[in-house]
Order: structure tokens, then sequence, then C-alpha cells
């Protein structure tokens, strides 16, 4: 188990655990790196909001200050959701530790790995992704600083700052300081929206594997290495509805194990999803108002970005979705007609509970999904149009 658990969740243990988050980090750690990444969020913050005394009344200059202020936000609802539900975290968390270990057959610890091997592939994507983003966003900033040296001009090139702030100092003459403290700054930041994103999916694919694995269990209750069990006496009769109330009571926790998430998550993911939804449409305003090339490639790939991670989450809530509603197909393409009735009536409670769709949701309104998906962006647009018309 310890070497399943290093190779599939490796990764998101040590993002988590240099973030603070990992439930298991020991009181005083997890104080100290909590208590530097907040101190990290706020060496960012305090020059964002600077820079809005700086705009005086510049409905562009607000915007794009305003837009580099959301994902601050963000970082900070994240990091902070995940402290102040620590005990629920650690419950989640030891589910992954003692599910493996009440897997039956090599099929079903197959149908697992499958599922952990997603999870680290995603949290290996995602969080170089999310890396190398950061730096190509500030790297920009350095671009006119070089061209001053490789192709001179009469007069200095404008500064272009890694992100919207005022340091209170000379731009220009403290740039590579100011460009130092905002590179280590912002990774630092995105290493904790990453382990938390990493973590959140790595549950909810566990949910999703729980599912399958019960699923599968349904479909072969009735049948012995792939052939089915032509006549159940009373004895076996007794075994299998043990089996089958087995089945049902694992299904159950995992129904349980989801709206404990769900009700964990949906305030957090309500605070977010706003954030996202005003941080797309004040960045499509400044990319439509900015006459810039290199300021209007940085909001594009901050759009990219917005749009890559709203649609993990929506994703992720569709793929729930979908494992929750394929129970009852499970279980209606499997062997039932050959169970006793008292196991039938049991499975019907199964099908029952899998007619109404388990889901993730902000708010308790938005639910998390690709059809969702649409909908905010759409939503955005018209907050763009709206913006737009002030301009």
């Amino acid at each position: 188990m310890k070497i399943t658990w290093n190779y599939y969740y490796g990764i998101i243990y040590k993002l988590s655990s240099l973030t603070g988050i990992w439930p298991y980090l020991e009181p005083r750690a997890r104080l100290l790196r909590v208590s530097l990444l907040s101190a990290t969020l706020l060496t960012i913050f305090v020059p964002q909001i600077a820079q809005q005394f700086t705009c005086e009344k510049d409905l562009q200059c607000m915007f794009e200050s305003i837009t580099s202020c959301i994902l601050t936000s963000v970082a900070l609802v994240k990091v902070y959701s995940f402290q102040l539900n620590i005990s629920k975290i650690k419950i989640f968390t030891e589910h992954l530790f003692n599910d493996w270990k009440e897997l039956e057959t090599a099929e079903e610890y197959e149908v697992m790995k499958s599922y952990a091997d997603y999870c680290r592939r995603f949290s290996l994507i995602y969080s170089v992704y999310c890396f190398m983003a950061v730096c190509v966003f500030m790297s920009v900033s350095i671009v006119p600083p070089i061209l001053d040296i490789i192709r001179p001009l009469n007069e200095s090139r404008p500064v272009l700052m890694p992100y919207p702030g005022y340091y209170f100092v000379d731009n220009r003459e403290y740039f590579i300081y100011i460009f130092g403290h905002s590179l280590v700054a912002w990774e630092i930041i995105m290493a904790s929206i990453v382990a938390h994103d990493c973590l959140f999916v790595t549950y909810i694919e566990h949910i999703c594997s729980k599912f399958a694995v019960v699923g599968l269990r349904f479909k072969y209750l009735y049948c012995d290495h792939g052939q089915t069990v032509e006549n159940i006496n009373i004895d076996s009769g007794d075994m299998y509805r043990k089996k089958v109330a087995f089945f049902v009571h694992t299904h159950r926790e995992a129904l349980k194990f989801a709206q404990i998430l769900e009700r964990t998550f949906t305030v957090p993911f309500a605070l977010e999803l706003i954030c996202v939804v005003l941080g797309m449409s004040s960045t499509l305003l400044q990319i439509t108002k900015e006459s810039d090339l290199l300021e209007i490639t940085r909001y594009v790939l901050y759009v990219i970005g917005q749009l890559i991670h709203l649609f993990c989450l929506s994703f992720e809530g569709q793929k729930l979705i979908d494992h929750s509603l394929q129970m009852r197909d499970r279980i209606y393409n499997s062997f039932w007609y050959k169970a006793p009735v008292k196991s039938q009536k049991l499975l019907i409670l199964v099908m029952i509970q899998s007619l109404r769709p388990t889901c993730l949701s902000a708010g308790k309104i938005y639910i998390f999904s690709l059809q969702s998906f649409t909908t905010i962006l759409q939503t955005s647009m018209s907050y763009f149009t709206v913006l737009s018309s002030f301009q």
C-alpha cells in the first residue's frame, strides 16, 4: 500500500505538504507554512490595493488591477477553505487509505488503479502547466528591458510591470527587485492553488472509483468466474443477500462521502465562481481596450488559464454525475432476475437512490457540469458586454 500511495499520490502529497494543506502535518509545521503563505499573499495584495489608489478614477486602470486582485482572492479562498475544514479533509484522506484495503479481486484493484493513475497524470500535467504559465506571464515584463539592450531606441521603452501593483518606489530603478519578488511570490501562490485543485480532484476521482467498484461487484454478483449461477439454494441465497447488503452499504458510503465533500466546499466554490466570472469579464475588457501586443498576450494567457481551471472543475462534476447515474444501469444489466426476492428488493433501493444524481454545487445554485460550464461562459460574456458599455 505504501508503494501504491507513493506512486499514485506522491505529487499531491508533496504539493499539499509544501503549502500546509496536508491533513496529517504536525500543527506547528502547518502553522508555519500557512503563515508563510499568508505573508506571501499579503506582499502581493498590498501593492494591488495601492495600485487602486493610484488609478484616480481611471476605469481602465481600475479594471486592470481588479483582474489581478481576483486571482489573489481565489488563492486566499482556496487556502483557508482547507484550513477551516481540516478535520473533514482528514476523513476524506483516510478513505483513500482504507478503501484500497477493502478491494476483493484483481479486477477491482485495476479499476481503482486506473482512477488513481488519472489523478497522478492530472496532478503532473496541471502543476507543470500552472507553474510554466506563471513564468511565461511574468517573463513578458522583461521583454522591454531586453529590447532596450538589443535594439535601443532614442528613449527607453515604457516599464511593463510583472502584474498591476504599486511598490511605493521607482519602477524602473527597482524593476529587477520587483520582478524577482513577483516571480517567487506568484509561484508560491500558484502552488497553493494547484495543491487545492489536485487534492480536490483526487477526492472526486476516488468517489468515482468507489462507484465503479460497487457497480462491478453488482455486475458479477450472481456470476462465478463469468458464468451465470443458474440455481441458488436457500443457503447460498442468504450468502448473496449478505453480499448485496454489504454492497448497498458501500454504495451509501460513497454517497455520504460525496455529500460531505459537496457541503464542505459549496460556499468556497460559490466565492470562487463569482471571482471567475468577474475575472473573465474584466480580462476580456482589458483585451479589447489594450493596444500593447505584450499586454494583450498576457491577458489572453490569463483567460486561457481561467477557462482551464473552470473546465477541470466542471469536468470532474460531470464525471461524478455520470458515475452516480450509471449505478442503476450496472444493476439492470446484471443477472438480478437470478436473485432471490429479498435480494431484489435491496437492489431496487439502490436503483431508486441512483435516480437522483450526485453532484457538486457552488452555493447550492450552480451545479458543476459541462452544460453549466457553457452557461458560465455566456454569463461572463454578458457581463463583459455590460462593462464595455461603460467605457
